[in-house]
């Protein structure tokens, strides 16, 4: 065969290829730059911060500090979609329950550097404990992770690495194979290079760990909370049922959202145990 007609099926291949990994990203990641608004805009004082990642993605961040200098903190780490900005009214919601907190926005969204992809998301992640840890020199016992939606994949990941008080899984997927299971059902999900397997790690999260979900929840299964929960080796954890649907459920729930939140933090030991 010449080596001109061997080469068109390599050409195809590799077009498949990154066809198949954009709409992979696609389907993951939606991130948005413009930056509709800030702590302050829900009444709350904020420093704005620039953080670095281990392979020098620079990151924005917003620090909001707590009702008291003792105020348990959460290191926030949002969804797949939008940006910070789209997430005051719970920065509102937790600082009401007695935390202070450091939102941190990925890699590729809102006023960050790079592009999102799993690994990086991880380095951010670290980075925000990272500036908690050396910074604020934070006591581990006062913190706590904070993950919504694709958000706890990191936070999860993390929590299996440093020493915290406790661990909030807000509308958690078990694996991005799960959840492409479920939406492409003939897929197969042995060609995804996105994991984000949370229902593997948190067997080895052992501190107190706090889940809430929805069971109207449109987007992902209340079933994958059911399985994430029984999957936990947290000791002291629990399973809060919120309202509505999965962006608008911490909203919808009313005041057993910020309850749940209030009475978790409330419920963490004075000392922090060991990853």
């Amino acid at each position: 065969m010449k080596p001109a007609l061997l080469l068109w099926p390599l050409l195809a291949a590799a077009v498949l290829y990154l066809g198949l990994r954009r709409f992979e990203r696609a389907m993951v990641f939606a991130p948005s730059r413009e930056m509709l608004a800030h702590p302050g805009t829900v009444g709350l004082a904020y420093e704005p911060l620039m953080l670095t990642a281990s392979d020098g993605v620079r990151l924005r961040a917003w620090w909001i500090p707590g009702p008291s200098a003792e105020s348990p903190v959460m290191l926030c780490l949002h969804g797949n979609g939008g940006n910070l900005s789209h997430r005051t009214d719970k920065m509102r919601l937790f600082h009401d329950a007695g935390a202070a907190q450091l939102w941190l926005e990925w890699r590729g969204y809102g006023e960050s550097g790079g592009r999102p992809d799993e690994p990086g998301l991880y380095r951010d992640a670290l980075a925000g404990w990272a500036w908690l840890s050396a910074v604020k020199a934070l006591p581990a016992a006062r913190l706590v992770l904070y993950g919504e939606s694709l958000g706890n994949g990191p936070a999860i990941e993390l929590a299996t690495r440093v020493p915290a008080a406790g661990l909030i899984v807000d509308s958690a997927f078990t694996s991005v194979a799960d959840m492409s299971r479920r939406i492409l059902p003939r897929f197969p999900p042995r060609l995804l290079s996105l994991r984000f397997d949370n229902l593997s790690r948190l067997p080895r999260v052992t501190i107190p760990t706090l889940f809430l979900h929805s069971p109207e929840d449109d987007i992902i299964p209340y079933e994958m909370a059911r399985r994430n929960y029984a999957a936990s080796g947290a000791a002291q954890k629990s399973l809060v049922d919120l309202k509505g649907s999965h962006n608008e459920g911490f909203l919808d729930a009313g005041s057993a959202y910020p309850k749940a939140i209030r009475n978790f933090l409330a419920s963490l030991p004075k000392e922090a145990p060991k990853p």
